[in-house]
């Protein structure tokens, strides 16, 4: 049975083997001729230029400016007056949540960004703008800030703090 099995195999793919192409092999041959791949040439090679970069000398843009405490115009702030603890907080952090009253003169309550309460009257510090508290009422702070331009001049300027509910 087994040498049966075998010869039927044989014959099977005996069958399969041979016989006419011709036509495969033509379609073949045919369809190739057509398909002829163009390749775009390689771009032109730019010669490299190295740069060479000039600006050491010029200042800093990503560093903050130093105040100078002369050659501008205009007022100009005391900077050897001893720093008041409301001028470590940018003006917009302060918040007034109060006013009191004590023996005649106004006082504002101030609250920092950490939560500290301080009390403050006319004379003051506040604000990093060497801010000074010029007038006290019910319901705001006013101050007169010093402040230095692009070219180094000292102006005034008018800012308030205003009571928060």
């Amino acid at each position: 049975m087994r040498r049966f099995t075998i010869l039927l195999a044989a014959l099977g793919l005996s069958a399969c083997g041979g016989g006419d192409m011709d036509d495969l092999q033509r379609f073949v041959a045919e369809a190739g001729k057509d398909m002829q791949g163009k390749i775009e040439p390689l771009p032109e090679v730019k010669v490299y230029e190295p740069f060479t970069y000039g600006a050491f000398d010029l200042p800093d843009p990503f560093k903050p400016r130093k105040l100078s405490s002369g050659g501008g115009g205009g007022v100009q702030p005391d900077f050897a007056r001893p720093r008041e603890p409301l001028e470590a907080f940018s003006l917009e952090t302060l918040k007034m949540v109060g006013v009191l009253a004590k023996k005649g003169v106004m006082h504002a309550v101030i609250k920092t960004p950490e939560n500290a309460i301080y009390h403050v009257r006319t004379g003051n510090y506040a604000g990093q703008n060497f801010g000074r508290i010029t007038q006290i009422s019910d319901t705001e702070v006013t101050l007169r800030e010093t402040v230095q331009d692009s070219a180094g001049d000292w102006s005034e300027r008018t800012s308030s703090l205003m009571l928060q509910e």
